[in-house]
């Protein structure tokens, strides 16, 4: 696989910090409806889930298969190789732990925190982001996107103690 436009580099990434099976029963994503108990416990492999794949064979995924998926399904999709290499992978790797919208919500808000552009925060990669993101050094945004990210975690955590198991890993990932 080529990696001119940064795929698998940023593939790995994420493929590092999803890591490989885990069927947990008190995770909702595990479940093919999404939500405790209803449906098939089917897991999570290599961060796809048996809620956004339920017809996919989640045990016998392998990491082949998951990248065809993320290719087609993530980076492909959202357009991710339109931005520097190292904002797109971080943007890559947080959009598949938070969801896209959250993750391009996170890049805004760091791009206005690194220049003094006015990016309007509505969690689409449109083009005034991709410019921004072009046109504004990696080291100033990079640091900025790791903030918010982290913010973002924290706020979850606070409005449901549930989640806040989660938190110290969730940090590792947004500072990493």
């Amino acid at each position: 696989m080529s990696d001119s436009d940064g795929f698998a580099a940023a593939l790995t990434i994420v493929l590092a910090h999803e890591g490989g099976y885990q069927a947990m029963p008190d995770d909702p994503g595990n479940w093919t409806e999404g939500k405790i108990g209803a449906g098939e416990l089917k897991g999570t492999k290599f961060g796809l889930s048996a809620a956004a794949y339920p017809s996919l064979d989640i045990a016998s995924l392998t990491e082949t298969e998951a990248a065809a998926i993320y290719r087609r399904d993530w980076w492909d999709r959202f357009g991710l190789g339109r931005l520097p290499a190292l904002i797109a992978a971080k943007l890559f790797d947080a959009a598949v732990n938070m969801g896209i919208e959250s993750a391009v919500r996170a890049l805004q808000r760091a791009l206005r925190a690194a220049s003094a552009s006015r990016i309007a925060e509505d969690g689409k990669l449109g083009p005034a982001s991709i410019e921004a993101a072009q046109t504004i050094p990696s080291d100033a945004v990079l640091p900025a996107l790791r903030e918010a990210l982290a913010g973002h975690y924290r706020l979850i955590a606070a409005k449901n103690p549930a989640q806040a198991r989660f938190l110290n890993g969730w940090l590792v990932r947004a500072y990493s």
